[in-house]
């Protein structure tokens, strides 16, 4: 793939929703709904656990798998680009019908597999409430391992218009991670090196501090211990916490994550422990 980066305008969207297989979909969403304060629907294949700005839906499929992310474009003309760029890529771009987004939605399956859409979104909290105990937490980015990171991070600035906003190089000189964004938020995609493809963890952004230590309580008050965290990332600069979900999904609690200027260089880091937790021990994927 060799695109023109001047012939399109970087992509403009923020991450809606994901569906998440599951062996058991029904507990995975109970958990949800439970750990995250969320209301429960049930649908025709599959179950959605919704709130205000987070939105998550399980369907049956393999232990700890992503089956879609969802990106919500700012305009009807963001779709229209992204069929242009796939076009010129000569990447297939299929028709998506999805509860979550107006007509006209598409979707792209990358180089991994992973399923990506793009469509206006709609709002689908069941009876708009959501959150039962008034915690916030955006649903943010969603991160994803594979064998070939630096394949799969140009495809989604080629064939989608992500920016790169930091990477991670190790001592030969390979890319390890890439931290990719489509607004001013530092990443709302991320990929690191591994062996294989999976699905590694999605994120909540917070807002502040004060909201780790209360989700920390509250996870607590549900006896769902902290696996990593708190702590603080080098890319992105954000303060975090991560638990375990049913299914061993990492789930993340984010706060402060850093605002980019569009014209920001890329940052690069050593691949270390001290780049993914700049308080302590980091699980290094690779």
């Amino acid at each position: 793939m060799n695109l023109a980066k001047e012939a399109f305008a970087p992509l403009r969207a923020s991450l809606h929703h994901l569906v998440i297989g599951s062996p058991d979909p029904t507990a995975l969403a109970g958990f949800y709904a439970g750990a995250m304060g969320l209301e429960l629907v049930s649908g025709e294949d599959r179950l959605l656990a919704a709130g205000p700005d987070r939105r998550l839906q399980f369907v049956e499929g393999h232990k700890k798998s992503l089956n879609l992310a969802g990106y919500a474009v700012e305009a009807a003309s963001d779709i229209t680009v992204i069929r242009r760029r796939c076009a010129a890529l000569g990447v297939a771009v299929y028709d998506h019908a999805d509860p979550m987004f107006q007509p006209g939605a598409v979707l792209v399956v990358d180089p991994d597999g992973n399923r990506i859409a793009f469509g206006l979104g709609r709002d689908t909290t069941a009876s708009g409430q959501g959150v039962k105990d008034g915690l916030t937490a955006r649903l943010q980015h969603v991160v994803v391992a594979s064998p070939d990171a630096a394949a799969l991070s140009r495809f989604y600035q080629e064939a989608f218009g992500f920016l790169v906003s930091d990477e991670v190089f190790d001592e030969a000189g390979a890319l390890r991670t890439t931290f990719l964004r489509c607004s001013s938020e530092h990443h709302s995609f991320a990929v690191f090196q591994a062996h294989e493809a999976w699905f590694d963890h999605h994120c909540y952004e917070a807002g502040d501090w004060g909201l780790i230590r209360d989700w920390g309580d509250r996870f607590a008050s549900l006896d769902l211990p902290i696996q990593w965290g708190p702590g603080r990332h080098g890319p992105g600069n954000n303060l975090f916490l991560f638990i375990h979900d049913l299914d061993g999904n990492w789930l993340e609690i984010s706060a402060e994550l850093e605002i980019v200027a569009p014209d920001r260089p890329a940052g690069v880091w050593r691949h270390e422990q001290k780049t993914l937790n700049k308080w302590g021990s980091a699980p290094l994927r690779s």
